[in-house]
């Protein structure tokens, strides 16, 4: 059960909590003083466990503590509620943008807390727990928990917004194309990923300062509307991350553009400058009799002479129709 069980604590209700182990655990689930159990939803002993322990809860509730795959939402039931969130993925090797989960069954008796990746927000209110400076109650779990989860998010995006000041820059003074679109792509990739999560994660903020529960207080419904506010910003702010990138790619798809369209306009006037003359060296080089100067040494020069006035005319010809 160790294995399965990262922690379990019983509330005193003053910011402190009693660590439980063993049958205290499932006992202290029963009791109505509260109490947190932090689970490792990678065990396979979990949903075994779930199910022995939490057999009054809906059935409904397990799976969607379990899921493999899943994205922000509320959902009441009774006094209590599940509830899913995400926040950014700090963990070793691994990509901000791939944000882990957090799933909960909250009442005002029990909580039960599942995992599938290492979550700090609620390693952080583990610690305050045992330091005597955590949640007195239900509600002031989960508020701390939104907003250790938003104070997180905040350099993340900060730093997404830097790396497209520094795109920006570059693509006025660089004069290689091809990294800055590689870095456009994986700023707009960052951006999508994340606001994929953070719209409903707003509305389940939303949703849960407005639910009608005697255990959430004033000032928990307050600390809601300010992580909505905070999050209803990160929103905004991947929007602007998303829309900058957009121009930026198509500003420098428009610089290839006209580089291309400038190199294709100077091959096109070289091209229009040798034509007439690989006509008349053509037509003077055909194997036939007749042909001017054939015997006379000084043709060849001539000649030369000749197609350099047909160059310097095409030149000025081309200078007056402002060709180049």
């Amino acid at each position: 059960m160790s294995d399965m069980i990262f922690f379990a604590h019983a509330f005193d209700g003053q910011g402190g909590s009693t660590p439980l182990t063993g049958e205290a655990i499932g006992k202290a689930l029963h009791d109505e003083q509260l109490a947190w159990v932090h689970l490792d939803g990678n065990h396979p002993d979990t949903p075994a466990w779930l199910e022995a322990e939490l057999a009054y809860l809906d059935s409904h509730i397990t799976g969607a503590l379990l899921a493999q795959e899943t994205r922000p939402r509320i959902t009441r039931i009774g006094n209590g509620f599940l509830i899913i969130l995400r926040g950014v993925n700090l963990n070793k090797n691994a990509d901000p943008d791939d944000m882990v989960s957090v799933r909960l069954w909250i009442d005002p008796h029990r909580i039960i807390s599942v995992r599938r990746r290492k979550v700090r927000a609620l390693q952080d209110i583990d610690e305050r727990l045992r330091h005597g400076t955590g949640p007195k109650h239900s509600g002031d779990f989960i508020t701390q928990l939104i907003s250790r989860l938003s104070e997180r998010m905040r350099p993340v995006i900060d730093g997404l917004d830097d790396e497209t000041d520094a795109v920006e820059e570059k693509m006025l003074t660089s004069e290689t194309q091809t990294q800055l679109r590689e870095e456009i792509v994986e700023i707009r990739m960052q951006a999508i990923m994340f606001r994929r999560y953070m719209v409903p994660q707003r509305d389940v903020i939303q949703e849960l300062e407005q639910i009608d529960l005697d255990w959430l207080s004033p000032e928990n419904r307050r600390t809601l509307q300010e992580e909505w506010q905070h999050v209803s910003r990160y929103v905004e702010d991947l929007e602007a991350i998303r829309e900058r990138a957009q121009i930026v790619k198509d500003e420098l798809a428009s610089i290839i553009a006209d580089r291309l369209n400038k190199n294709m306009y100077v091959l096109s006037v070289i091209a229009a400058i040798f034509l007439p003359l690989g006509f008349l060296t053509g037509l003077l080089g055909i194997n036939v009799g007749g042909i001017p100067g054939a015997g006379d040494s000084r043709s060849f020069v001539i000649f030369c002479g000749i197609l350099v006035a047909v160059v310097v005319a095409q030149v000025a010809l081309f200078k007056k129709m402002k060709w180049f």
